[in-house]
């Protein structure tokens, strides 16, 4: 797990001073591992206390702990990969967090819904929101596709707190999207988030999230590239996990 993820999944308990705190480690991730826990509170200009109860927030038992983790987090490369090396990278990154990832919570969700409308905020996105909705065929889960926000605007009234979405998002801050993702929060309709993994808004407004690693190569000519390969992975894997939760259930059944 990344310290991205791990601030979405305590965001609730964290207040300003701990996200001063983090701002510094975030942006000195390759060096904040070196200070003790008195150097690091004298660089954010806080108290030790405050250190070591943001690291007990995060879920470790004190500042060691936490450093300790972000001197594992920050595992160089073995020089710069290049484009294709670093596909695989994000494969393996990917594989990995699938590998210990429980989506039960997810599968309940899907078999619950009454209805379940798939979005994917941009060109490539809506592209693995169709490739879900085809997975999901078989089983006899009907995706709906919602093409765009004006779609989703006129569709708005009509949603009802039994209904699910699963919402692609590469970076899971796209202007448009973060509205209509509070919008459903408010009325209590429950969303999956499948983003970047970052920290996003998109992330913190639903205890559901899967994360898609993708990490952007910059060319010779500075164009910049993205792969997707992992969000149709991170699809698929949903889809895994829900064939085998529903053949679990069936052979409980027996």
């Amino acid at each position: 797990m990344q310290l991205e993820e791990l601030i979405n999944q305590h965001y609730s308990k964290l207040n300003d001073n701990d996200f001063h705190i983090l701002k510094y480690i975030l942006n000195h991730k390759h060096t904040c591992y070196h200070l003790g826990i008195d150097a690091l509170a004298k660089a954010c200009s806080v108290s030790r206390s405050s250190i070591l109860r943001l690291a007990q927030k995060l879920g470790f038992s004190g500042y060691s702990e936490f450093r300790v983790f972000l001197k594992w987090e920050d595992q160089p490369e073995e020089g710069e990969s290049m484009s294709f090396q670093k596909l695989l990278d994000d494969i393996e990154a990917n594989l990995k967090f699938l590998r210990t990832k429980d989506m039960t919570d997810m599968c309940q969700l899907i078999d619950a819904a009454d209805r379940i409308f798939v979005y994917g905020s941009g060109n490539a996105q809506k592209i693995c929101a169709r490739d879900l909705q085809r997975m999901f065929i078989p089983r006899h889960r009907y995706l709906i596709l919602i093409e765009d926000t004006n779609e989703f605007n006129l569709m708005r009234d009509d949603f009802k707190v039994n209904d699910l979405f699963i919402i692609i998002s590469l970076s899971g801050e796209t202007p448009e999207l973060i509205p209509q993702a509070r919008m459903l929060s408010a009325k209590g309709i429950p969303f999956i988030s499948i983003t970047n993994l970052k920290n996003n808004v998109l992330a913190q407004l639903t205890p559901h999230n899967l994360y898609a690693t993708s990490k952007p190569v910059t060319l010779s000519d500075k164009t910049e590239i993205v792969a997707f390969a992992p969000f149709f992975l991170v699809g698929e894997a949903l889809f895994r996990a829900y064939v085998d939760y529903k053949e679990a259930e069936k052979n409980d059944n027996e």
